[in-house]
């Protein structure tokens, strides 16, 4: 299963770039504790450990693919992909998430994003920038 969203959020893609992959930043972006690296293989943590990854490609300012899994995949659920496409314009962001090979049934994961990601992550960034 996979499904791509999209959401514009009021700030510049290298801000959202360096929050999405910083533990502080990530932390108080989504609200959620978080671990998170720039490096390509380092592992990654978010909303207090329900979410647990590993950074497979990262163009500065552009895109973050992270292999993604949560707390409720099955021991033997392979892991899921999400790419983040960031596209800015005029110092307004537009976010594509592409999320793929999520475990079949598990289409809850696509509302998820917006009201655990990209709702809080738009508060943050209206109110730091």
């Amino acid at each position: 299963m996979e499904f791509t969203i999209e959401t514009t959020i009021n700030t510049s893609a290298k801000n959202i770039y360096d929050t999405w992959l910083s533990s502080d930043g990530h932390s108080k972006m989504t609200g959620g504790e978080a671990t998170a690296s720039k490096n390509i293989g380092d592992d990654f943590t978010a909303w207090d450990g329900y979410i647990t990854g590993k950074n497979i490609a990262l163009e500065e300012n552009n895109r973050i693919v992270q292999s993604w899994r949560s707390s409720e995949f099955d021991e033997d659920d392979e892991d899921s992909q999400i790419e983040v496409i960031l596209t800015e314009n005029k110092g307004i962001t537009v976010l594509t998430l592409h999320h793929t090979n999520l475990p079949d049934g598990e289409d809850h994961y696509k509302s998820g994003w917006d009201e655990h990601y990209f709702q809080p992550m738009k508060d943050y960034f209206e109110k730091k920038y």
